[in-house]
C-alpha cells in the first residue's frame, strides 16, 4: 500500500488523482482503431464518474466533472454540452443510488450502472440523430455499452484500493 503523511504535497496530489485522471482521459481521446481491433471501445469517463460519485468521494467536484464534459466535447467534436449533460446525469443517478442504498453491493451497483449507461447512450444517440442529424451506427453504441459494463468491475477493484489507501 502507498502511505503518505497527511500534510504532504504528494498526498494532496494523490487525493486529487481521480479528477486528474478524468481530465487526462478526456484530453487524450485514445481509440483502439490504432490497434486494428474492430468493435472494441469503452467509455472510461463514465466508469470513473459513476464510481466516485457513488462512493461520495470528497474531492470529486461535480463542477469539474461538467468542465471535463465540455473539454471532451471540444476534443471529440460533439455538440458542446452533450458530454457534460451525460456526466452530470451519471452523477445524479449515482448519488440517488448512494442515498437509497442501505448496504452497498458491487453486483447491484454494476447492474444499476448498466441501466444508467444504457439510458445515457440512448439519450446521446437520440439527441445526435434527431437534432443534429449525425449518421450513427447503433452497433457501436451497443458494443461501447457492453464493454463499459464489463470493465466497470475491473476498474472498481482498482478504485476501491485507491480509496482504501487514502483512508489508511
Amino acid at each position: 500500500m502507498i502511505r503518505f503523511p497527511k500534510k504532504n504535497y504528494l498526498f494532496k496530489i494523490y487525493t486529487w488523482l481521480p479528477m486528474l485522471v478524468l481530465f487526462i482521459s478526456v484530453f487524450n481521446e485514445f481509440d483502439f482503431n490504432y490497434l486494428n481491433i474492430d468493435y472494441f471501445s469503452f467509455n472510461f469517463p463514465y466508469i470513473l464518474v459513476f464510481y466516485f460519485a457513488l462512493k461520495e468521494y470528497q474531492r470529486f467536484d461535480y463542477f469539474l466533472v461538467f468542465i471535463a464534459g465540455l473539454v471532451n466535447d471540444t476534443v471529440v467534436g460533439l455538440p458542446l454540452g452533450l458530454s457534460s449533460f451525460s456526466y452530470i446525469l451519471i452523477c445524479i443517478f449515482a448519488s440517488y443510488l448512494r442515498n437509497i442504498t442501505i448496504s452497498p453491493n458491487l453486483i447491484k451497483d454494476w447492474f444499476y450502472f448498466l441501466f444508467i449507461i444504457s439510458l445515457i447512450n440512448s439519450l446521446n444517440y437520440s439527441i445526435l440523430f434527431l437534432f443534429f442529424s449525425y449518421e450513427l451506427n447503433i452497433t457501436l453504441f451497443i458494443v461501447n455499452n457492453f464493454f463499459t459494463f464489463l470493465f466497470y468491475i475491473i476498474f472498481s477493484t482498482f478504485f476501491k484500493r485507491f480509496l482504501k489507501s487514502l483512508n489508511d
